[in-house]
């Protein structure tokens, strides 16, 4: 194979500040984009919710002016005017009624939004998982699909349902009583805010590294996950080499090195916390506004009851600043979700074609296929694992791919179901590229059977129709019994009907009968078999092997082994080796022949050799003989 291509250097090096800083600016960019996309179902109601909460943040101030108004009253010389203390206590209770309508009208507007958006990104995602090739799962984790369909959605709800409003009702409730405190006296209006540029400056401070901080706080936090799930998975291996300590040391470096990064970060900034979370304090805003109000008021350039006004106005900054704050942190993890969700409904689908072929026949034709995987982990020009790849699988025989590990065999079994497509060349079924067949007409010609055995929470009769519903129970009993796993069934507590992962417990081999009974029940007439036996031990091996035995006659079969005496009579042996088809050809060919496959052979019989000399010998016992 070619050698790859050098990637190129970076125009900055990693370090370079210039080079975060517009990596940083792209990276937010696109979260903002990502954001806007997923919020477009609801961007109307949200706006609409925000010009509701703009009334009830209107009617905040109306308690003030009502303290104030109310104050002035009682204090004015002469006789009280009741009508105009009960005209302003109703001015004021009215105020407050307003501004709860319309907070709680904001938020039920908000909610019933957040509703109908999950609900939608739920399906959409469903949807889009349906469409992705089934390749593209057995590269991407259960947990990040997880992640994206219920974590990644739920971090949109506070965004969606409240921190727009609540950030609207932070911003413009001190905007309007500030106008009040403007309108008493401008002196009176600076005073309320004296502590809030200084507030301003000193978060700035703290807050000018947090995203790149953030960042490398995650990255901390993601090495201690990933060693401690390396000592739980492999806590058995550990304990019998007696290196606990050692494993246990690989977690500990990780924590400590989290923990000196985590507090040299965070020590300075808590010292800068501590005056921010000062400067906005209840006690010092009340200080300042009564200190140097007492001095406005001897100059008797207000009243001490505009005062009282302007310093209860002055007491709610810090909350509103808190408010949005929590927005601001808020609007930012929603973004990083958003972001996710809009990669994965991204993700390249698998192309259905608009006028659908049927297959005139059961024969495969590969021709020419080129194949290489995606850009990941850190691989910009992605791994080409198929180059240029041809075979032909004739009718009702059984072809055998095997060769060295990473040598393609198991991609480019699986482009026959179309796990994935090729990037050029074409794979056909009857005369029919498998790009221009329906999914659901290609699933009635192709059936497969892997190594990794998947089995649902349902019971074992559903499990086994899942490819044929209206399977009828004697033709499931039938599909069982040729699997060689009918016996074990009945012997569950409900029989079929018992619940897999409930009364239901498979060993591997018995989880891979299941399997086999699937696929015998639907019927396909292609059949791609992967490593079936990989992992069973010889009394399992042996009945998968009938099992198999059964389920390939009268079909056309692609089956990959690593065991090579399970495929000697294979009609054609497809030899791979870096991508690329080296010989071909049936058993007694290939031997004579001397290349990769001989050698392959040679090594085999020597190993079973020695194993057959074991046992005789009793050197080991069964459990080793299995492994």
């Amino acid at each position: 194979m070619a050698a790859p291509t050098p990637t190129p250097e970076p125009e900055h090096a990693p370090d370079d500040p210039k080079a975060a800083r517009v990596k940083a600016r792209a990276e937010a960019k696109a979260k903002s984009a990502a954001l806007a996309d997923v919020l477009a179902p609801v961007k109307t109601r949200t706006v609409l919710a925000q010009f509701v909460q703009i009334l009830a943040s209107a009617a905040t101030v109306v308690p003030f002016i009502g303290i104030v108004e109310l104050g002035r009253t009682l204090l004015a010389p002469g006789p009280t005017d009741t009508g105009r203390v009960w005209l302003v206590v109703w001015l004021v209770v009215g105020g407050l009624a307003a501004r709860a309508l319309f907070a709680f009208l904001a938020l039920a507007i908000t909610h019933f939004a957040d509703l109908d958006l999950q609900a939608q990104l739920r399906i959409r995602i469903a949807d889009k998982l349906g469409r992705l090739p089934l390749g593209w799962f057995s590269r991407t984790s259960s947990g990040a699909v997880r992640k994206s369909v219920q974590n990644d959605v739920a971090d949109l709800h506070y965004l969606v349902a409240h921190a727009q409003v609540e950030a609207t009702a932070a911003v413009l409730s001190p905007i309007f009583a500030l106008i009040y405190c403007f309108i008493l006296d401008w002196r009176l209006g600076l005073l309320a805010i004296a502590t809030v540029p200084l507030y301003a400056l000193t978060y700035s401070y703290m807050a000018r590294d947090l995203t790149a901080e953030m960042e490398k706080m995650d990255t901390g936090v993601a090495r201690i996950s990933a060693t401690i799930v390396e000592f739980i998975a492999g806590v058995a291996v550990v304990k019998t080499f007696g290196q606990t300590g050692k494993a246990h040391r690989r977690f500990i470096d990780a924590a400590d090195e989290f923990n000196d990064d985590f507090a040299g970060y965070m020590g300075p900034m808590l010292r800068v916390q501590a005056i921010t979370t000062v400067l906005i304090s209840a006690p010092l805003i009340l200080l300042v506004n009564l200190g140097v109000g007492y001095w406005l008021v001897d100059k008797g350039w207000v009243t001490p009851i505009e005062l009282v006004g302007s310093t209860l106005i002055a007491m709610i900054l810090p909350t509103a600043l808190l408010t949005v704050s929590t927005a601001v942190h808020t609007r930012q993890q929603a973004s990083a979700a958003a972001l996710r969700i809009a990669d994965l409904l991204a993700e390249p689908e698998l192309a259905v074609p608009e006028n659908p072929q049927v297959p005139a026949g059961h024969d495969v034709r590969i021709e020419n296929v080129h194949f290489t995987y995606p850009p990941r982990l850190g691989m910009p020009s992605g791994v080409k694992a198929l180059d240029g790849v041809s075979v032909e699988l004739a009718e009702g025989t059984v072809t055998a791919l095997v060769g060295p590990s990473g040598s393609g065999k198991s991609t480019l079994a699986t482009l026959l179901p179309r796990f994935g497509d090729p990037d050029s060349g074409s794979v056909r079924i009857g005369g029919v590229d498998v790009r221009d067949i329906a999914p659901t007409e290609l699933y009635r010609h192709v059936g497969f059977v892997l190594q990794d055995v998947q089995l649902l929470t349902m019971s074992v009769r559903d499990n086994i129709r899942l490819g044929r519903p209206e399977a009828t129970e004697e033709q499931v009993h039938d599909a069982a019994r040729a699997a060689r796993i009918h016996e074990r069934i009945l012997e569950l507590s409900d029989g079929y009907d018992t619940v897999v992962g409930d009364g239901a417990h498979f060993s591997g081999g018995e989880a891979q009968r299941v399997s086999i009974a699937r696929a015998l029940l639907a019927d396909t007439p292609i059949l791609v078999l992967d490593e079936a036996t990989a992992f069973a031990d010889p009394e399992s091996e042996a009945q998968i092997q009938q099992a198999i035995g059964a389920l390939m006659v009268g079909r056309t079969v692609l089956v990959i082994a690593h065991r090579l005496g399970s495929i000697t009579h294979a009609d054609n042996i497809v030899v791979l080796d870096r991508g690329r088809v080296v010989e071909q050809g049936r058993q007694d060919e290939l031997v004579a022949n001397g290349g990769l496959y001989a050698s392959m052979w040679a090594s085999y019989e020597a190993g079973t050799t020695r194993q057959d000399e074991k046992i005789a010998l009793g050197a080991v016992g069964s459990d080793e003989v299995a492994r």
